[in-house]
């Protein structure tokens, strides 16, 4: 099975995690930054239950920083694997500023994301996470564990495609995997998309603001409001995507849009 997009692979996960989930009560969907957050607003808007994010850091071990010995999430969550530890013979020192480096940029990106609000509670609560497609798992494995330490009663990891090995592995730490493909033939995640570009923190950003209900009629704006807003957009044009990026800084009085050709300014 493929997937167009993050948006196309979020509402065939979304039409699958609805007849397991009837009663939405009591559900928190989690979208992994960053690519798991648009396929999770999908999720979120079908099952009607509120979108966060979960930022998680794997805790990598000093001489070999690719293999986790923990990890850690918000509100001083920490999980350490004592075995790996002790096998590595890490110390506690160590530990500490492998933490410490990894927390700044913990909280540098939930305030990106999330600016001052606080995040959602998942105190006994299911929290189903979500991620836009699963490797080897050690991230979508952290996270589970995060959100059990965050006092979730049920974790669901839930996500459009993963190898068959990596789903039978994190069917030991989450209560349940939910996947739409599972294909043997397995090298990347962005395989299975036609169009895996990379997910902005603008969109993750405008994702998150843009979760919640409909408004039923149009509603005044206060220009403030906008101020600082800023947005990635793809507009179709004969058979392409065009990117573009809307921003409004502060202040503005005005709108003005410059459309010009591929060189290194468009950024």
């Amino acid at each position: 099975m493929r997937f167009h997009d993050r948006d196309d692979a979020g509402r065939q996960l979304a039409e699958a995690l609805a007849s397991r989930v009837p009663d939405p009560s009591g559900v928190v969907v989690l979208g992994l930054p960053r690519g798991g957050v648009p396929v999770a607003r999908h999720v979120a808007s079908v099952l009607g239950a509120p979108l966060d994010v979960l930022v998680v850091r794997k805790l990598g071990l000093p001489s070999r920083p690719e293999f986790g010995m923990g990890a850690i999430g918000e509100g001083d969550v920490c999980i350490l694997d004592r075995d790996v530890v002790a096998r590595a013979g890490v110390s506690e020192a160590a530990i500490d500023e492998v933490i410490r480096r990894e927390r700044a940029e913990l909280l540098r990106r939930t305030e990106r994301y999330r600016g001052t609000r606080p995040p959602l509670s998942l105190t006994d609560r299911i929290a189903i996470i979500v991620d836009d497609g699963l490797a080897t798992g050690s991230t979508a494995r952290a996270a589970v564990r995060v959100a059990r330490a965050m006092g979730a009663r049920r974790v669901v990891l839930a996500v459009p495609v993963a190898p068959p090995d990596t789903v039978a592995a994190l069917r030991d730490v989450a209560d349940e995997v939910v996947t739409l493909s599972t294909p043997s033939r397995f090298t990347a995640v962005g395989e299975w998309y036609d169009d895996f570009a990379p997910t902005t923190d603008a969109e993750v950003i405008a994702a998150l603001a843009g979760a919640g209900p409909a408004p039923t009629a149009p509603a005044a704006v206060n220009r403030s409001e906008l101020e600082g807003f800023t947005a990635t957009l793809r507009l179709p044009v004969d058979g392409i995507k065009l990117e573009g990026i809307v921003e409004v800084p502060d202040h503005a009085h005005g709108v003005v849009i410059f459309a010009h050709g591929s060189g290194s300014s468009r950024h």
